[in-house]
């Protein structure tokens, strides 16, 4: 498995395993089927685990820790795990986002508890608390790193210049956003601010959320996945857009002798050293696919030929809903 630099942690597998789907978010799931895909990873030399409290209400965590309580001493060492907090609810029930110390401990206590381990060696914000300056930000999560109990600190679903103000007062190792051949917003400066800055760009959905790969999800199912069935993407008549458009990359990966999710992964990865892919999947064949992916070097034309089917804004529809939309910073 190729290892990259992964801001100052250290060597990070390229590939990860966005563990969202060990919290049902694409379909129900078992704690037997995502220990086999914690297994898989192991097999393949995946040790980038990324996962958050509000995944499956801490049901994400606690698989990952019923995993390493299972497979014994020395399983803990060989993962490099991460995880989020700051999505919450205030006196009210509503949804809002707190980044101050005393609440980003208390969820980090609460994760580290349910994962059985004493540190996580990246700790992201999961969302920006706009009222409270993001350098007082990381300047909490360098006080948790102080403590021993987080290796590394990151944001998710920051811009540019919020990740250089938070990089002036304390080095961020990695920042989170969507990126794939269907978000190319992060090229837009993210992509630039990071390699500057020595941070690492994680991207999550590097595949699409399934649109690049050989089976998408069917929009008889859509219904049934309360997030997706909101997301203008996966609604008519976007959706049937969406597979058509996509249906020239499927072509191209299979005329490659690739899985379309592999080919997508590997253009992903191709985009920087400094890049990562944190895919996510409720299927170890599926899984198999996206490791074939890391370990495939396009070369000049293939990208090319890549662009040519699927150029920038190829996509129907937002990337995310007016409420999906709360919470991360538009920069472009």
């Amino acid at each position: 498995m190729k290892m990259q630099q992964l801001g100052g942690c250290g060597p990070v597998s390229a590939l990860g395993v966005g563990a969202m789907s060990f919290g049902n978010f694409y379909g129900p799931t078992t704690e037997a089927n995502s220990h086999a895909i914690l297994d898989a990873a192991l097999a393949a030399g995946v040790t980038h685990v990324d996962t958050a409290n509000v995944y499956g209400m801490g049901g994400s965590e606690a698989a990952i820790g019923s995993f390493l309580k299972a497979r014994g001493a020395g399983t803990r060492a060989r993962f490099f795990i991460a995880t989020k907090a700051a999505i919450t609810r205030d006196d009210a029930g509503n949804r809002c986002f707190r980044n101050d110390l005393a609440h980003l401990e208390a969820e980090l206590d609460q994760s580290l508890a349910r994962m059985g381990t004493d540190h996580v060696d990246l700790f992201y914000v999961h969302r920006r608390d706009p009222d409270m300056p993001i350098e007082d930000v990381a300047g909490a999560l360098g006080e948790l790193k102080k403590k021993g109990k987080i290796k590394g600190i990151g944001f998710s679903e920051i811009a540019p210049a919020s990740l250089r103000r938070a990089a002036a007062e304390h080095p961020v190792d990695a920042v989170q956003s969507e990126y794939s051949l269907g978000v190319r917003a992060p090229e837009l400066g993210l992509v630039q601010a990071c390699k500057d800055l020595g941070t690492a760009l994680v991207g999550f959905g590097p595949v699409g959320r399934s649109f690049l790969t050989d089976d998408p999800i069917p929009l008889s199912r859509v219904p049934d996945l309360g997030w997706l069935k909101v997301n203008p993407r996966f609604q008519e008549p976007n959706y049937s857009n969406n597979i058509k458009a996509t249906d020239a990359f499927r072509a191209l990966a299979a005329d490659m002798g690739l899985p379309a999710a592999a080919l997508a992964i590997a253009w992903v990865l191709a985009q920087g050293a400094h890049v990562f892919a944190i895919p996510g999947t409720r299927s170890v064949a599926h899984f198999e696919e996206l490791v074939t992916g890391a370990g495939v070097a396009l070369s000049a034309a293939q990208l090319a030929e890549i662009t040519r089917v699927l150029p920038a804004g190829w996509a129907h529809g937002d990337r995310y809903s007016a409420g999906q939309w709360v919470g991360p910073e538009r920069f472009c």
